[in-house]
């Protein structure tokens, strides 16, 4: 099977390039010839490992990347097929692996995805029943049964981080998502969008710190105006072109040819940056049209490589008051910021909550407590149909529904994300950290509140518990339990808990360094 990706990852001594293609919303025609001409140029320039087929980019519909990426992989390009979990329940991600392992397909970049976007008669029903670390977990569970069948071909799979978040909470939060996705199993990131090198250098250094051996490809986007603007008004989640950036680009454009010298010299500088600070390779985006530009900045790259501190200052475009893990210009893990340390101050309602919440669980929901014994004979004494359903109605929805919005959901998460539902306050349901859509702390979906993932920071950091969001792997929701009392699966232990310990154990073995995070 042809897996130049997976070698030149491994080679000590190569650089190497990946190219992002987007598949259009035609099965056919010229937006489909464009992209295999791309392809078949790619193939034959022969720096160019792999070209990655998005899937259902924005979470608008566009031809699957699965079909093209397979007519791509047989002209002997190999292939990175990024796999989302925003539109399909756990059953139909599952057989879209197998799909993809039988057309020998199996370099995917796994991603919890964009929120979806509208589709035939309007907006698609966002599914998100599992999320990217799950995936990885799935992905490397399948490689085992596939194994066992006779293909000893694993799928090879990675996962993606954004340094580039303003908030404090925002990037520990990725950082720690990060953890947990190299403990799943994944074998290589790419960055999300950005132009700060002080925030690549920051990955670079938090990987080293916390002992994550991951390749790391950066994210390298050939900027139009109006691809700038799009991503500078928030129309790509989680890319970053701050307003200085966005009034050079515009600049630069004001004679269309000078403009694609300067993306083109941009992509090249950013390159350079990126190797010098000790990054795998690159993964270049923004190539719609012809391969001959990729070529271009790929031989200015060659040519000025070596002279990457003298390009540093020209990707200093900070957010506005955007947080940093290290001081600018330290260099030891003691003069950072205290990243993960610091004693967050909470307000007087979000404070009382957590604690309330945390001694309830304390109390009621710890094995070691010393009415643990009594509490159980109480679940067992009530666990049929009728005394549950009273439990329900008259003890556990009630305060439930008032404190946590809660929708019954019947494998409560709320321990793993501070005491905040990841049902009922995050419209992606995620249980092993923040997806990559923030925006100063805010949502993704729902901007005019906090992500619940920065909430949760906060109020673990306040108790000193921040390194919490890093270790093990939360399995995913039981929907098997939905409707039902989930203090009673708990003590019953039906939920996720105690009957997905296979899941979690999965995590045990690749875990994060413990420790002063960076």
């Amino acid at each position: 099977m042809l897996r130049v990706f997976q070698n030149d990852l491994s080679d000590p001594d190569h650089f190497l390039v990946t190219l992002e293609l987007v598949p259009g919303r035609e099965s056919s025609g010229r937006a489909i010839d464009t992209v295999m001409d791309i392809a078949k140029d790619a193939f034959s320039d022969g720096r160019i490992s792999a070209v990655s087929m998005t899937d259902n980019p924005g979470g608008n519909p566009s031809l699957s990347p699965d079909v093209l990426g397979s007519r791509i992989f047989q002209l002997g390009m190999d292939v990175i097929v990024h796999f989302t979990c925003r539109d399909m329940n756990r059953v139909g991600l599952e057989s879209r692996a197998l799909q993809l392992a039988m057309m020998g397909m199996k370099n995917i970049l796994a991603l919890t995805g964009d929120y979806s976007g509208r589709g035939f008669g309007g907006q698609g029903a966002p599914v998100f029943d599992i999320g990217s670390v799950h995936l990885q977990i799935l992905l490397g569970m399948l490689s085992e049964r596939m194994a066992e069948a006779g293909d000893p071909d694993e799928f090879f799979a990675g996962c993606a981080v954004s340094p580039f978040k303003q908030a404090e909470g925002e990037c520990f939060a990725q950082y720690a998502k990060l953890c947990r996705k190299a403990a799943a199993g994944a074998k290589f990131v790419i960055t999300q969008l950005g132009y700060d090198a002080r925030k690549f250098e920051e990955l670079i250094r938090i990987m080293d710190r916390r002992g994550l051996k991951l390749p790391a490809l950066a994210s390298i986007y050939v900027l139009t105006p109006g691809a700038a603007r799009m991503m500078h008004n928030g129309g790509v989640p989680g890319a970053v072109v701050t307003r200085p950036l966005l009034d050079r680009i515009e600049a630069e454009w004001r004679n269309k040819a000078d403009g694609r010298e300067a993306a083109v010299e941009r992509a090249a500088r950013l390159a350079a940056v990126v190797k010098g600070l000790g990054y795998k390779g690159i993964h270049i985006g923004g190539i719609h049209r012809r391969f001959d530009k990729v070529g271009r900045i790929l031989d200015r790259f060659e040519a000025i490589s070596d002279q990457w501190t003298d390009f540093l200052p020209q990707f200093d475009y900070p957010q506005p008051g955007g947080f940093y893990a290290f001081e600018d210009g330290a260099e030891e893990p003691d003069a950072a910021s205290g990243f993960g340390q610091r004693h967050v101050h909470l307000g007087f309602l979000e404070s009382a909550h957590y604690r309330l919440h945390k001694t309830a669980h304390d109390v009621f929901f710890n094995p070691q407590h010393p009415l643990a014994p009594l509490v159980k004979k109480a679940a067992a004494a009530l666990d049929t149909p009728k005394r549950e359903h009273a439990l329900l109605t008259i003890l556990e929805d009630p305060p439930k529904k008032l404190l946590l919005g809660c929708r019954r959901c019947g494998d409560c998460g709320i321990q793993h994300v501070g005491f905040l539902c990841p049902e009922s306050d995050c419209p992606k349901h995620t249980r092993n950290g923040a997806c990559g859509g923030s925006d100063g702390g805010r949502c993704e979906v729902f901007p005019d509140r906090p992500c619940i993932w920065q909430r949760a920071y906060n109020r673990l950091s306040h108790d000193g518990k921040a390194d919490a969001l890093i270790h093990d792997c939360v399995p995913p929701r039981m929907w098997e339990l939905d409707q039902t009392s989930a203090w009673l699966n708990f003590h019953r232990k039906r939920d996720h808990q105690s009957a997905s310990t296979d899941i979690a154990n999965r995590c045990a073995a690749g875990r994060c360094q413990i420790g002063k995070f960076p």
